[in-house]
């Protein structure tokens, strides 16, 4: 279960600032259908950055439980932290 109840977002830090989109779109959808995905700061960004930050809509609320269990797996070259996020209605 998700810690905030009905949200479908998940809030995902600590990436590797080599970490693309798409990579994070193949890596999270094989837990449910994700109907948006942001990644902050985005791929075409200028500057460089330490580490990003990505949000991930899915269609059903069930698949951000499903998500946290992706907490610690190391990605890239760091340990994902994935927080259920409250959604802007």
């Amino acid at each position: 279960m998700s810690g905030i109840p009905g949200t479908a977002v998940v809030q995902v830090t600590n990436l590797s600032s080599a970490v693309s989109s798409e990579q994070m779109r193949t890596l999270f959808g094989f837990l449910g259908d994700i109907e948006e995905l942001r990644l902050y700061p985005p791929d075409n960004a200028p500057l460089s950055f330490s580490s990003k930050v990505c949000y991930i809509k899915y269609r059903e609320p069930s698949s951000v439980g499903v998500a946290q269990h992706l907490t610690n797996t190391v990605f890239v070259d760091r340990a994902l932290i994935v927080v259920p996020c409250a959604e802007d209605d």
